[in-house]
């Protein structure tokens, strides 16, 4: 019996049509297209200014369906990757099945911010690998705009809003996703956070006060983590490999 892989088949994105240019950026906080351009590179980022996480997620999942020309009562299984949901609950990748008609699936969401989309990737590949589902739908999608302080500079800069979709099929030609290799870290958890609105620090005046809705990240510590936990786990990619 020939071993079932997770092939990626169908692809979609969905950008808003707004733009934010640095120049924009420049008008609101203090910073300016060089000083963004130098730091990161990034020269302008869409804007959602009406609608949700859902909207955009929805009409990204539209494209794939007709792309890949998938009937929407095939899919089986959406995984919505996301820290920007619709609501606290029910979850996103629902909302999303009901505005594209995907009635025979179920769905769930993952928040794991920039770890978010392949998170949802290889738990969507289980599902195919085992033989439990033959059509699972993995989104990725954020309105980080909704969740931005204009005021902060250091995060503002970098984030802008839309959506990816792909589709996940069973392959047995040797295709599709070979391997994943997955750590988290949460003693950092300081260094990159939305410190209030959970039950750790639940919605209150004195949160919405100080700011604590919004993203705060120190740029310097999360780059450290990250190299460090690269650096381990190419170390095991090459102990897998030799």
């Amino acid at each position: 019996m020939k071993k079932i892989t997770a092939a990626i088949t169908g692809v979609q994105g969905y950008l808003p049509q707004d733009v934010m240019s640095n120049e924009d950026l420049a008008k609101i906080v203090d910073t300016s297209d060089e000083w963004i351009t130098t730091r990161t590179g990034i020269k302008e980022r869409r804007i959602m200014r009406n609608g949700a996480s859902s909207d955009m997620a929805a009409e990204a999942v539209k494209g794939l369906l007709a792309k890949t020309n998938t009937d929407p009562l095939d899919i089986e299984l959406v995984i919505c990757a996301t820290v920007t949901p619709d609501y606290p609950f029910p979850s996103t990748a629902n909302v999303v099945c009901d505005k594209v008609g995907l009635t025979n699936a179920w769905g769930f969401d993952q928040i794991a911010a920039c770890s978010g989309f392949i998170y949802a990737l290889s738990t969507g590949a289980q599902f195919i690998e085992t033989g439990r589902h033959k059509k699972v739908l993995v989104i990725g999608v954020d309105k980080m705009t909704s969740i931005l302080d204009y005021q902060d500079r250091t995060t503002c800069v970098i984030f802008g809003d839309g959506a990816g979709a792909v589709l996940l099929e069973p392959n047995e030609e040797g295709m599709g996703i070979q391997d994943f290799i997955l750590r988290s870290d949460g003693s950092g958890r300081q260094y990159l956070i939305q410190p209030a609105g959970g039950s750790a620090n639940p919605p209150s005046i004195q949160t919405v006060e100080e700011r604590m809705h919004y993203v705060k990240q120190e740029g310097k510590q999360v780059f450290k983590f990250a190299v460090t936990n690269m650096a381990e786990v190419s170390a095991e990619i090459m102990d897998k490999t030799t």
